[in-house]
């Protein structure tokens, strides 16, 4: 048994998709996580800001007794995984390469999507994995800037005129390339999941990076003896966590987040 804590953490409120998918799988797990609410998105960020907020959210999390950390954002995964991971003596997971096996098993014409920020677009690195992987496979990427904002405030349901309208935009060139798997290259997108799902089309399968994230987190270490405890934390406003972070996690919970002066760190 290890009863050390899981430290997840994300530029916002989305990574909290992959902590729904720890507490389905590892129950028993303590987990902190730590959305850094004051300064998403990193998406639009350059590569070294990227970096120092990336760093110094770890540097929050090293202070409690953790045995990974999770990086429940493919910005900083797709920019800084390799960084943090050598500068730290516990295992550090990102999103893109279980994300990557995930699609790699699932696709059947070999045209692979991959939606996320800027940063990510921009960083290459889902085409560098995937075509080591498998040069055999054909993708296509898009950035879309504006789903995190408009996911923060809740603009996700089928029917939202403006999200609708906004997800036809982004992903229509995906649509006419035939991708038959699409990556959510961003753990806020899995809540417009439906949105886009209904945009796609039935045939096409969407791999939520976050929870593929968390698949692998769930075999790299021994499991706790429970019960499971998670404390959440946030860079600005604690206030109304409770109803968003609900959102996020698709359950009730009145737990509140504690505020923390990241810059600090």
């Amino acid at each position: 048994m290890d009863n050390r804590a899981i430290g997840v953490f994300d530029s916002g409120l989305g990574g909290l998709t992959a902590v729904r998918r720890l507490h389905a799988l590892m129950p028993d797990e303590d987990i902190i996580y730590f959305g850094d609410t004051g300064r998403v998105p990193y998406g639009t960020r350059g590569r070294d800001t990227i970096i120092k907020y990336a760093r110094q959210d770890v540097a929050f999390l090293r202070q409690f007794d953790l045995k990974a950390i999770i990086i429940a954002c493919n910005t900083v995964s797709s920019v800084a995984l390799d960084l943090l991971s050598r500068e730290n003596d516990i295992p550090i997971i990102g999103t893109v390469e279980p994300a990557c096996r995930r699609a790699m098993t699932q696709t059947l014409n070999g045209k692979v999507g991959v939606i996320g920020t800027a940063a990510t677009v921009r960083s290459g690195a889902y085409e560098r994995y995937l075509h080591h992987a498998d040069g055999s496979l054909t993708l296509y990427t898009q950035a879309c800037p504006l789903f995190v904002p408009l996911v923060e405030n809740g603009r996700v349901q089928r029917g939202d005129v403006v999200i609708e309208t906004v997800v036809a935009e982004y992903l229509t060139p995906l649509k006419q390339a035939g991708v038959d798997t699409l990556i959510l290259g961003c753990t806020h997108y899995p809540l417009l999941e439906d949105v886009i799902g209904d945009f796609m089309g039935p045939d096409v399968t969407l791999i939520d990076s976050g929870a593929e994230a968390a698949n692998l987190a769930s075999t790299q270490f021994d499991p706790a003896e429970g019960p499971g405890e998670t404390r959440y934390f946030v860079s600005d406003d604690p206030d109304g966590f409770d109803q968003l972070a609900g959102l996020f996690l698709q359950e009730q919970i009145d737990v509140g987040a504690g505020l923390v002066d990241i810059s600090s760190y």
